[in-house]
């Protein structure tokens, strides 16, 4: 017998090349799979997750799950987060770990995913203990600016100006927010949140914004790729270190779970 366990997982990005499993190369799921076969032997199915993130893009609120022996799981829940505490890397932790139903499916379940990027346009550049997950732009930005150019790109769009196309997967998506604030240490940070997501996505979505926010392009810019069927070559995709997953959110009911899955599970169009 076996349980689902869901797991809220936070990295830094930095020396890790993306969270999937790649041959010779460090990742996320490899640190976190390598231990959790340690404790609980072979987990059939690895890991899915809500959201592979690129290399060097960092997580806050991360969640993957994996069906763990029912036996196993009973002896260590109690304190399993002290344990991978202890066996995982420093820039690795597991905030939680619970059973949840069977139905619940870390990638298919997922009803937003919220990501947001740090940006500095201080002529000093990052502060030294930001520098790994905050863009150092060399211009002045415009919050306003930044602002208008967000709201133009809200909404239900086809965003293949803005994805790295896979073949057969559709670019649809509906972002429900986008916007930018200023914090008080003068960091602007934009809050990025969909369904789901395209690659590349959201750091070509912040790449479009940042080069209207500094005057080099009209605000309405951004807004006008989206007429686009093919990738915008002019689009920069942004660094991925300024990135960071923040939150990803699913509905509380088992049938709920069940529903959303096989409804994100269908090719979308508009």
């Amino acid at each position: 017998m076996s349980v689902r366990v869901r797991f809220d997982v936070s990295y830094d990005g930095t020396d890790f090349s993306g969270w999937a499993l790649q041959p010779g190369r460090r990742t996320v799921a490899a640190e976190l799979l390598a231990v959790l076969e340690r404790l609980f032997g072979p987990v059939e199915g690895g890991l899915t997750v809500a959201g592979r993130t690129d290399a060097g893009v960092h997580a806050t609120g991360q969640v993957c799950h994996a069906d763990l022996p029912e036996e196993r799981w009973t002896a260590f829940a109690p304190a399993l987060i002290r344990k991978l505490a202890g066996l995982l890397p420093p820039d690795v932790r597991v905030l939680s770990a619970r059973a949840v139903p069977p139905e619940f499916d870390a990638r298919f379940s997922a009803l937003s995913r919220r990501y947001e990027y740090r940006v500095t346009d201080a002529v000093s550049g990052a502060a030294p203990l930001r520098r790994r997950d905050t863009l150092a732009w060399p211009r002045p930005l415009d919050l306003d600016r930044l602002n208008e150019a967000a709201a133009g790109l809200l909404g239900e769009h086809d965003f293949a100006a803005f994805c790295r196309r896979k073949e057969h997967a559709s670019t649809i998506r509906a972002v429900t927010r986008l916007d930018w604030r200023r914090d008080p240490d003068g960091i602007l940070v934009a809050t990025v949140q969909a369904d789901a997501f395209c690659w590349s996505m959201v750091r070509s979505l912040v790449g479009a914004m940042l080069v209207a926010g500094d005057g080099r392009r009209p605000a309405s810019w951004p807004a006008t790729l989206l007429t686009r069927t093919v990738r915008a070559d002019e689009v920069v995709v942004a660094p991925a270190h300024g990135l960071t997953l923040a939150e990803v959110t699913y509905p509380a009911d088992a049938d709920t779970l069940r529903a959303r899955a096989d409804q994100t599970r269908r090719r979308r169009d508009l």
